[in-house]
């Protein structure tokens, strides 16, 4: 018999897992792409609570689906409380891959006050003023990313830029 509890314990916790699995469904089966989308990205939103990457996430869909002021406030809400320069850096990246080049210009320089010396920083922001076809101010904060200690990645936005190849977000 007590070979019975165990085996009935590991079958009730599956079910319970299984049917917490299959919760989130009522939000996108049978609906149209919008309306999944639109019940997802409330939960995500949901989930994603107080953190800022989070919530930069959820607004980076929300704004490259179309909804700007939905992203923005997302944004905003993330930066609301304790802005890091790494918060401006992937807002900026949203913006840039939205197209959105002089917000994201005017992004990155805040992050790039906040964090002179940040490797990353400076070489996608130089990246998106080069994008711009402002060279030379590109060409300073490259110089400084370098100076700073650029990795791979940071190369790689400086060297994109130049072929037109937008930094990753």
């Amino acid at each position: 018999m007590k070979g019975l509890v165990p085996a009935t314990l590991l079958v009730a916790t599956v079910l319970v897992m299984a049917a917490d699995k299959g919760a989130v469904s009522p939000l996108y089966v049978d609906k149209s792409p919008q309306d999944a989308a639109a019940a997802l990205l409330a939960q995500a939103e949901e989930q994603a609570g107080r953190g800022s990457w989070e919530l930069i996430a959820v607004g980076r869909v929300r704004y490259l689906s179309g909804d700007k002021p939905g992203g923005q406030a997302l944004f905003d809400r993330a930066i609301s409380r304790k802005t890091e320069a790494s918060d401006l850096r992937r807002i900026a990246l949203v913006y840039v891959e939205a197209g959105d080049l002089d917000l994201a210009a005017k992004t990155c320089e805040k992050g790039v006050e906040m964090n002179p010396r940040g490797g990353a920083i400076l070489a996608e922001c130089g990246a998106i003023f080069n994008l711009k076809g402002d060279r030379a101010h590109a060409e300073e904060l490259f110089g400084r990313a370098f100076s700073a200690g650029a990795d791979v990645w940071d190369t790689l936005a400086v060297a994109g830029s130049y072929l037109k190849v937008r930094p990753q977000s």
